[in-house]
């Protein structure tokens, strides 16, 4: 029965997201497993307004400030030798990666 691992990371520094998923897609790569991916997925916008002045008296001026959170996914066959080379790798600070293992 084969499996298959959905590698799911998510950042809001996209640089930092391109290269771990690079990496990944490398390694899979190199030890002769089928890979899909990275597929984008829909950035998540988070927004705040706030008011410039903390009394709310004379002008009504806000300033605004928006955080993105870029997600990617990456499908690969789990076979072990590559999820341990997965997981061996270094994971910058600000990116989160979920694993899931499916059988087929």
């Amino acid at each position: 029965m084969a499996q298959e691992a959905s590698i799911k990371a998510i950042s809001p520094d996209h640089e930092k997201l391109d290269n771990l998923c690079r990496e990944i897609k490398r390694i899979a790569e190199k030890t002769g497993v089928k890979v899909s991916g990275p597929i984008p997925l829909p950035t998540d916008r988070k927004k705040i307004h706030t008011m410039k002045s903390p009394c709310g008296d004379g002008s009504r001026t806000y300033e605004k400030w928006e955080m993105r959170i870029h997600k990617r996914l990456i499908n690969i066959e789990a076979d072990e030798r590559t999820l341990r080379q997965i997981m061996r790798t270094e994971v910058p600070s600000n990116v989160h990666l979920e694993i899931e293992l499916k059988n087929d």
